[in-house]
């Protein structure tokens, strides 16, 4: 399977436009039945909104929006061109409003859905979706900032940190780069830093921002 970016968890945030409340909420998801589920799930919980709007993009499947009475073109295509641009796929956004009384014109929708989307979507963060290296890197203090900066540099992905006499990182990185990676740790620190596979593992990870 090709990599693709995802959403790294559910998340929600609420925007306010001139007294309407916009509650944006984003999950990750893996088919368009489990999105469909969730939406039913939280058109329930908020039963009494004006308004629940949604778009849901699934990886080589359907790509669906709805404004849910809004004036047309006011809210899921919107929400959905968030997540285009970010090439955000596997995801369902819906943003629930509640009217405050206040018109907002074709205009002011357009942004408070696009708002509400984009806030969801930082809050849950973005994560790459792969198969990674799981990888143990033991490294004296004096090679820890350029050993960092290899990893980065090869997409890798510090998950936990140890000090002791020397620190230790366990890292995970693209199984495509870990060779390469592990040669120039080695040849930066005259052998002293080499690598330890540590398994492998296909999942989304947690993109630094």
């Amino acid at each position: 399977m090709e990599p693709y970016l995802t959403c790294a968890k559910a998340a929600q945030s609420e925007y306010v436009e001139k007294k309407s409340r916009f509650i944006g909420m984003v999950f990750p998801v893996e088919s368009e039945e489990e999105a469909r589920a969730i939406l039913e799930k939280t058109r329930k919980r908020f039963y009494d909104a004006r308004h629940c709007c949604f778009c849901y993009l699934i990886k080589d499947g359907p790509v669906r929006y709805s404004d849910d009475g809004e004036p047309q073109g006011t809210a899921g295509q919107p929400m959905l061109s968030v997540f285009e641009h970010a090439h955000i796929e596997n995801v369902l956004c819906a943003v629930v409003r509640y009217f405050g009384g206040v018109l907002l014109g074709t205009g002011g929708l357009v942004r408070a859905y696009t708002q509400a989307a984009k806030q969801a979507l930082e809050l849950a963060g973005i994560a790459q979706y792969r198969a990674w290296d799981r990888v143990d890197v033991s490294c004296p203090y004096a090679f820890y900032d350029r050993v960092k900066l290899e990893l980065a540099a090869k997409g890798g992905v510090i998950e936990d940190t140890e000090y002791g006499a020397d620190i230790l990182l366990h890292a995970m990185l693209p199984q495509e780069n870990t060779a390469a990676c592990a040669d120039a740790l080695r040849e930066m620190t005259a052998g002293r830093v080499k690598p330890t596979h540590a398994g492998s593992i296909y999942r989304a990870v947690l993109l630094e921002k």
